[in-house]
C-alpha cells in the first residue's frame, strides 16, 4: 500500500483508542512510537517527491500559458499585417495548447492535493509522536505500579491464614465426628448383657465368700478386744 493510499488510515487513527485497547500499555507505547517514527520518515521522504511533482506540474502549466499568450499575440500581429492564413494557423496552434492546458491544470491540481495530504499526514504523525512522548513515562510508571499491586494481591491471597484455620477446624470436626461414629458402632457390636456378669458372680460364689470371710475376721478381732477389756 502506497503512502497516499494509507492517508485515510493515518489521519483517522486515534492514538488514545489504540492505547485504551492495549493489554500492556507500556509495550504498546514503545511499539506505537517505533511505527509512527517509521511512518513519519517515509512521509518526509515521499513529500520531497510530491513537492517536486508540484513544481514540475506548475512549471509545465506556466509554460503552456506563456505559449498560448505567444500564439495569440502572433495571430493578432499576422492578421494586422494582412496575413489571414498565417493568423488562422497560429490560432489553431493556440487552441491545441488550450486543450493541453486543461490537462496540465488537472495534473497541477492533483499534485497540489497530494502535497496537502502529505502535509496532513506529516502534521498528524508529528502530533501523535509528541503526544506519546509526553505521556510515555506516565503510562509506564502507572503500568509498573499496577503490576506491582497485582503481585501484592496474589501474595496476600496466597497467605490467607483465616482460610487455613477454617480448613483445620473443618478437619478437626470431621475427625471428631469420625471417632464418635466409631465408638457408637463399637457399642452396637457389644452384644453381652450386664446381668451375665452378675449371674456369674453369684454362681461362682467368689464375691460372696470373700465378703463373708472378711466379715468373720472382723468379728473375731472385735470379740478379742471385748474379752480383753473385761479381764
Amino acid at each position: 500500500m502506497g503512502i497516499l493510499e494509507r492517508f485515510a488510515t493515518i489521519v483517522k487513527s486515534n492514538i488514545n483508542d489504540l492505547l485504551d485497547k492495549a493489554e500492556d500499555p507500556a509495550k504498546m507505547v514503545d511499539q506505537t512510537l517505533r511505527e509512527l517514527r517509521e511512518e513519519l520518515a517515509e512521509v518526509r521522504k515521499e513529500t520531497a517527491g510530491v513537492m517536486a511533482d508540484v513544481k514540475k506540474a506548475q512549471k509545465d502549466l506556466d509554460d503552456c500559458e506563456a505559449q498560448i499568450s505567444k500564439f495569440e499575440k502572433a495571430a493578432f500581429a499576422a492578421l494586422k499585417a494582412g496575413k489571414e492564413e498565417d493568423a488562422r494557423t497560429l490560432l489553431s496552434r493556440k487552441q491545441e495548447l488550450e486543450k493541453e492546458r486543461e490537462s496540465l491544470a488537472q495534473t497541477a491540481s492533483l499534485a497540489q492535493s497530494n502535497a496537502q495530504k502529505m502535509r496532513q499526514m506529516h502534521d498528524k504523525l508529528t502530533a501523535d509522536i509528541e503526544t506519546l512522548e509526553s505521556r510515555k513515562n506516565t503510562i509506564k510508571a502507572t503500568n509498573a505500579a499496577a503490576k506491582a499491586q497485582e503481585r501484592m494481591n496474589k501474595m496476600v491471597s496466597g497467605t490467607d491464614t483465616a482460610s487455613s484455620l477454617e480448613a483445620f477446624d473443618r478437619m478437626e470436626n470431621k475427625a471428631n465426628a469420625r471417632l464418635a461414629s466409631a465408638m457408637a458402632e463399637a457399642e452396637l457390636q457389644d452384644t453381652s448383657h450386664p446381668a451375665e456378669d452378675l449371674a456369674d458372680t453369684y454362681l461362682t460364689g467368689t464375691a460372696s465368700a470373700s465378703v463373708e470371710e472378711e466379715l468373720a475376721a472382723m468379728k473375731e478381732k472385735l470379740g478379742k478386744q471385748v474379752n480383753g477389756n473385761d479381764q
